[in-house]
């Protein structure tokens, strides 16, 4: 098998990226989309969704790529990524719904067109199995056909951080591949290797362990931001400790290393939370426990509290707080359980009058921030003589060394 052209179907935050990169990097690509609007976008050069340098990739392979709403257009194409959302359920699994949605139209005009031999590849986080036993039957079913055999099948989640999609998916640490059939497997890694930038660790293997390292990833990073975050709690009951220059220490071991070894909030967006959930979730399927992950968790939920409480000591009940940073992390609009988000929203439940900044987020692409006063930029806000607080929630560059009005205390846990 010998990949020259590709559908992508699912034109969202990462979608548009995949399409988008691999157009850059010389492949033909085709963008699938239910939505009119983005199809509209693509073909016209534009980005469908904001993420930074998506807008010039677009530009660089715009020759190469095009989208249409027809899933039947993605037989003339050698591969299919499938990268619908994969919403959590209320038991932490995720739900297989929008995958199956997006793979049936195109597993039928396969086999209306009596094409035998294409790859499907689901880059959507799924629940340790799903793949097997949910995805793979219903391909057979619809295709007539035996997978390994009539098709291949990957598994092949990315590892990147929103803000920085396109570098991340050009230049990755891991590419991650589950494979029904080392054939399919071989078309993938080939694949990567012209498309990569750089020369990344390829790991090879079934497609249930893919599915273990892609949320197993996820969640040890997030039980080392917990780690962090519950020493700097034990930290703070020391007035002479320094949970800065600890973690400094303790990063200079190298079976530790820096990376997430960094005092501030809890972990948000969509990624981390749901993956250590899910593992969770794995483990009492299988008749275990996930301690760690729970623990993670937990510790994740106390370190949000605990900004509470601490900035509930900071001011009176008739005092205006200005929360700058509710998005998740720097460089996204996200606020998917950001911390920033939380706070704003307990405080404003307990009385208190609220005001919230950011840099990229605003209630045109963050419906949760409908409920507050939003300040546009910070000249605006320096000017309001009646905010007592401000609350550095998201390290956002632009707040390090930020100056508000003389009767506005400013407050961050974290170190720029």
């Amino acid at each position: 098998m010998h990949i020259k052209t590709i559908s992508v179907c699912g034109l969202g935050k990462l979608g548009a990226c995949i399409a988008a990169t691999f157009a850059a990097r010389g492949f033909e690509v085709l963008g699938v989309d239910i939505d009119p609007e983005k199809v509209r976008k693509i073909n016209a050069g534009l980005p469908p969704v904001d993420e930074p340098r998506l807008d010039e990739t677009i530009k660089t392979g715009h020759s190469r790529l095009r989208a249409t709403c027809d899933a039947r257009e993605t037989v003339c194409t050698d591969v299919t990524f499938f990268i619908p959302p994969s919403p959590s359920l209320p038991d932490g699994s995720f739900s297989n719904e929008f995958l199956l949605k997006a793979m049936q139209p195109v597993a039928k005009a396969m086999k209306d067109a009596g094409k035998k031999g294409h790859l499907f590849v689901c880059s959507s986080t799924t629940t340790p199995g799903a793949v097997d036993s949910v995805l793979i039957p219903m391909l057979e079913r619809e295709l007539g056909g035996v997978c390994g055999r009539d098709f291949s099948m990957c598994y092949n989640p990315e590892f990147i951080a929103l803000g920085n999609v396109v570098n991340g998916l050009l230049e990755p640490d891991l590419v991650l591949i589950g494979e029904s059939d080392p054939a399919g497997g071989a078309a993938l890694e080939q694949l990567y290797k012209k498309y990569n930038r750089n020369s990344p660790s390829i790991a090879r293997m079934s497609i249930v362990s893919a599915e273990l390292t892609k949320i197993s990833v996820n969640s040890y990073i997030t039980m080392k931001i917990s780690f962090t975050n519950q020493l700097r709690l034990i930290a703070a009951r020391h007035p002479q400790a320094d949970i800065h220059t600890i973690l400094d220490a303790i990063g200079s071991d190298s079976r530790i290393g820096k990376k997430y070894l960094r005092a501030g909030l809890s972990y948000g967006g969509p990624c981390f939370p749901r993956d250590n959930r899910l593992l969770a979730y794995t483990a009492r399927q299988a008749g275990l426990e996930a301690p760690l992950a729970e623990a993670s968790d937990r510790v994740n939920q106390r370190t949000n509290e605990d900004l509470v409480e601490k900035v509930r000591g900071m001011i009176k009940k008739d005092d205006v707080v200005a929360v700058l940073g509710v998005t998740y992390k720097p460089d996204t609009y996200i606020t998917e359980e950001a911390a920033g988000l939380f706070l704003a929203q307990q405080l404003k439940r307990q009385g208190y009058r609220v005001l919230v900044h950011d840099f990229a987020a605003n209630p045109s692409n963050a419906p949760a921030l409908h409920e507050f006063e939003c300040v546009s930029n910070l000249a605006e806000l320096k000017k309001r003589s009646e905010v007592k607080l401000a609350v550095i929630c998201c390290p956002w560059p632009q707040y390090q060394g930020v100056v508000l009005g003389a009767n506005t205390q400013i407050f961050t846990p974290w170190q720029f």
